[in-house]
């Protein structure tokens, strides 16, 4: 059965997507069965994993409005191990159009209840904003992982994004743990990066990984190949980084 974990933090520009493709793929390539979830009308992690998203036939938009079963939504063979459900901008369209569903907020959850069994784990890209695709996202996971960057501003908006999963937690998903904290665009030449990453240790303790993601220009340019970095630069920093990150993700979970 899946665990299924969303990439959540409302600010954008933390690395969501970046982490949403690269472990993901490092999973894959560890040999875990994996399935990715483009919940954001962006599409960027469909895109960084090479998927023409305005060119596909079905995608999350037409799993939420419940117009297709899940599996006609799923890309497959893209990659071992790890298969996708695209998005695009009609996504964007689909918070208006659920406002007279019953189960809105479960639209997600009832879909990925179908496939738990196909997976080891499933994740989700959210939107940078709390809204019905964000709320789908949280009640359709076990757990999340939080990305926050070594930079001036990491830490504002944590006591919101921690408001936004308790009111979660307490009245639609009661079960939803953090699953972890990581740190993401991490520079050791400066002292900013040490100082940011001692006040999240400091806040999360030991829900935050030891494995921490550098800034590495092969990550950076590893989207505009479609291309995850593992299989762009296997050899660069950020490579390595979201291996070791994987391995010690599955060593938290025991799976």
């Amino acid at each position: 059965m899946a665990k299924a974990i969303a990439i959540f933090n409302q600010k954008g520009g933390v690395g969501k997507t970046t982490t949403n493709v690269n472990l993901s793929a490092a999973l894959a390539k560890i040999g875990k069965r994996v399935l990715v979830i483009d919940n954001d009308p962006q599409g960027n992690t469909s895109s960084g994993l090479g998927v023409d998203k305005n060119n596909e036939r079905y995608s999350t938009y037409d799993l939420l409005l419940g117009s297709v079963d899940i599996r006609k939504c799923i890309i497959k063979d893209k990659y071992k191990n790890l298969d996708i459900i695209p998005s695009n901008q009609s996504l964007a369209g689909a918070e208006i159009e659920m406002i007279d569903f019953d189960d809105r907020e479960y639209r997600l959850k009832n879909a990925i209840d179908q496939v738990k069994e196909e997976y080891d784990y499933i994740f989700i890209d959210c939107p940078p904003s709390l809204g019905m695709l964000t709320i789908n996202s949280l009640v359709g996971v076990d757990s999340v992982i939080i990305p926050i960057q070594c930079e001036y501003y990491a830490l504002e908006g944590v006591s919101q994004l921690m408001n936004t999963f308790e009111l979660v937690k307490r009245s639609i998903n009661k079960n939803l743990q953090v699953e972890g904290v990581l740190l993401s665009m991490y520079d050791s030449r400066t002292n900013l990066s040490g100082q940011v990453e001692n006040e999240v240790r400091r806040h999360f303790k030991s829900k935050v990984f030891r494995t921490v993601i550098p800034r590495n220009i092969r990550l950076a340019e590893a989207p505009s190949f479609g291309l995850p970095i593992i299989e762009y630069d296997k050899s660069s920093k950020g490579a390595r980084a979201y291996l070791k990150l994987a391995k010690e993700f599955v060593k938290r979970n025991g799976v």
